[in-house]
């Protein structure tokens, strides 16, 4: 994994050519149906998928470069711009651009990873321009009446350490929907995010977006403790997933 993936996102254009004339269900779906001639797409940027099937179009950024490509981006924070502390109605349905800062939305992560086997790859840069990953072979997301319940596992270091396996088996808090395992605090409010709280976090990447080392307040910023701590907040921190080859 070399680069940052923040470059893909801002050379990217606002729709990348070669449209798939069909529905692909996700980016690496995208890959196989580029165009009539069978070539395979090469350019990174912002396709629809259709998670849920026909009429359930969504647009999302498409990573054809890292790792042969074919990775679907269900969330990005590289500049501050968006705010992430929203309700569970917001996240249920996603928001965002994907070109910029986005949430692809629970109910299209659910959608993808109740088809087929997925896999995970986060991709984090701090300030001081240095490139880290984590990789998970297994990612799944349950339904709405099961909380989003996570599943997560088979964990390959990139640097970045292991973040997420704190967060397996956990159901998804925002501001007004504590699912968590905190006694008497809601962990979304507690660090001003949204996520798979345990009892609260060791990942954060829905956070507010802060420049490096800050601990003005306790973690929440966009974080990964294993690499950096839960006062230092990331300049880049991106979630993407694709269905295991």
């Amino acid at each position: 994994m070399k680069g940052s993936l923040v470059l893909l996102f801002l050379m990217a254009p606002t729709l990348a050519s070669g449209q798939p004339n069909l529905e692909p269900a996700d980016c690496s779906e995208v890959t196989d149906f580029s165009d009539l001639t069978g070539n395979v797409s090469e350019v990174s940027g912002m396709y629809p998928i259709y998670p849920a099937g026909h009429g359930s179009e969504t647009l999302v950024f498409c990573d054809m470069a890292t790792d042969n490509g074919g990775w679907t981006v269900i969330t990005s924070r590289m500049d501050g711009e968006l705010n992430f502390y929203r309700p569970w109605d917001h996240y249920k349905v996603g928001f965002g651009m994907p070109t910029s800062e986005y949430w692809i939305g629970l109910d299209n992560i659910y959608y993808l990873t109740s088809s087929k086997q997925y896999e995970l790859l986060v991709v984090l840069e701090d300030f001081e321009g240095k490139t880290v990953y984590a990789y998970y072979g297994s990612f799944a997301v349950g339904d709405e009446s099961s909380g989003y319940q996570l599943t997560v596992g088979d964990f390959t270091d990139g640097g970045a350490g292991d973040a997420m396996t704190y967060h397996n088996q956990m159901k998804f808090t925002t501001l007004d929907r504590d699912n968590d395992l905190l006694d008497k605090e809601n962990c979304a409010r507690k660090y001003l995010g949204a996520f798979w709280y345990n009892k609260c976090h060791t990942a954060n990447p829905n956070g507010v977006y802060r420049w490096g080392a800050d601990g003005t307040l306790f973690a929440v910023g966009v974080s990964w403790y294993p690499w950096k701590g839960h006062d230092y907040s990331l300049k880049s921190f991106i979630m993407m997933i694709r269905p295991v080859q």
